[in-house]
């Protein structure tokens, strides 16, 4: 491995753990003092990181825990404690495991004393984990919608706005259920603007997105039976309620320049979300490189794809890793990751791929056509046989995707 690619990699991991779920949850809770026992619900890719930093922090005062994560999430530490109940789930589409999640999450919290407080743990992959749905509304739709939504190439914010509307628990619902009742929540945020309400669809917080999109709904979805009413903002339900945003994209990308700057490199941080169609973000990402001065630039966003009837393997950053990597060809000292920084991209075990001027021909010495591989969103394929994938694990973390590019002068 070339020592530009190591030091990407290098970056990439250290801006990871600047927003790493254990330690920013155990900075949070500290100095938190109840004075009594507190019953703590994680839920979200990071659940079990975030759950882990709790138990640290609350020491004697942690009573209960309840946490749902995705499937191989969760932490084996975790998993031998008797005062912790985990649960795996289904993600990005939801199953009967999160229908069985939602059920959980309503007796864990009816049964705790009166006087209980709370400390909800929420991170990013929550809208699928668990859920409850209405009366009338059967999994099949609800995964049917959610499908639908996946290739839909609408923003998170957006989607999750639908998902509200089909759930007995989001867009604040949940809050109703803990009237009166004291409430800390912490999140890591995969959103844009670090919105509560968009954060795992808002359980614990009122919908105040628009409904600019609501006019594109397929008259099927809109067909679909609806949840109750959502409680509105400034309903007393969410008097009790205390939010704090633990870690977020900006932190990562912070780190990812410091870390840079200690390995002598001048550091670009573009600070506009990247959020378009991730094909299109690739071609025009390498473009701003190339015009760009010499170093590191970094951006951080989250991008969409409209899915072919019959995909094929992969997820968005490396969609729009390998549609730079189409960009780069040929060329030398220019290197592109783009990666979730949950550690999975779509529904793949890789958080996307570091590319270079040599991709395109290692894949296509494989026997791939590219432009037929972007066209079928099969990107994962080709980059695994060029050799590019970064494959991470999950992280304990969760704020959006991270793209890395260095540019270097040819020796």
């Amino acid at each position: 491995m070339s020592l530009t690619r190591r030091d990407l990699l290098q970056i990439y991991h250290a801006a990871l753990a600047a927003v790493q779920g254990e330690i920013c949850t155990r900075q949070i809770l500290s100095d938190y003092d109840s004075g009594r026992p507190v019953a703590v619900i994680a839920m979200g890719k990071a659940a079990s990181s975030m759950m882990l930093g709790a138990i640290t922090a609350l020491g004697d005062i942690f009573d209960k825990g309840l946490l749902i994560t995705k499937e191989g999430h969760c932490d084996k530490q975790l998993q031998g404690m008797k005062n912790i109940e985990c649960l795996e789930s289904a993600h990005p589409v939801p199953d009967q495991r999160s229908v069985c999640a939602g059920q959980a999450l309503l007796e864990f919290m009816a049964v705790r004393p009166a006087q209980q407080d709370f400390i909800f743990l929420i991170s990013g992959g929550a809208s699928s984990l668990v859920e409850v749905l209405p009366d009338g509304l059967y999994l099949e739709d609800l995964q049917k919608v959610n499908q639908w939504l996946l290739g839909s190439g609408w923003s998170i914010t957006a989607m999750n706005r639908v998902r509200k509307s089909l759930s007995c628990i989001k867009g604040g619902r949940l809050a109703q259920r803990l009237t009166g009742r004291r409430v800390n929540c912490l999140m890591i945020s995969d959103v844009p603007d670090n919105s509560p309400d968009v954060i795992g669809s808002g359980f614990l917080s009122p919908d105040i997105s628009d409904e600019s999109q609501s006019e594109n709904i397929p008259e099927w979805i809109k067909k679909l039976p609806k949840a109750p009413p959502a409680p509105l903002l400034g309903d007393a339900c969410f008097n009790t309620i205390n939010i704090h945003i633990v870690a977020k994209l900006e932190d990562a990308m912070q780190a990812a320049k410091k870390r840079a700057m200690t390995l002598g490199y001048d550091v670009y941080l573009h600070e506009d979300l990247i959020t378009c169609d991730a094909q299109l973000a690739g071609q025009k990402l390498v473009r701003t490189l190339c015009d760009g001065e010499f170093g590191l630039h970094v951006w951080g966003g989250e991008t969409t794809v409209c899915l072919p009837e019959n995909p094929g393997q992969g997820g968005r950053n490396q969609q729009l890793a390998l549609a730079a990597a189409v960009e780069l060809a040929g060329m030398e000292a220019h290197y592109f990751l783009a990666a979730g920084t949950d550690g999975s991209d779509g529904p793949t075990q890789a958080a996307g791929a570091l590319v270079d001027g040599h991709t395109l021909q290692r894949g296509i010495q494989a026997g791939f056509n590219v432009q037929q591989t972007l066209a079928s969103a099969n990107a994962g394929e080709f980059l695994q046989a060029s050799g590019d994938l970064i494959v991470t694990g999950p992280t304990g973390t969760n704020v959006m995707d991270l793209i890395l590019a260095i540019k270097q002068p040819v020796v």
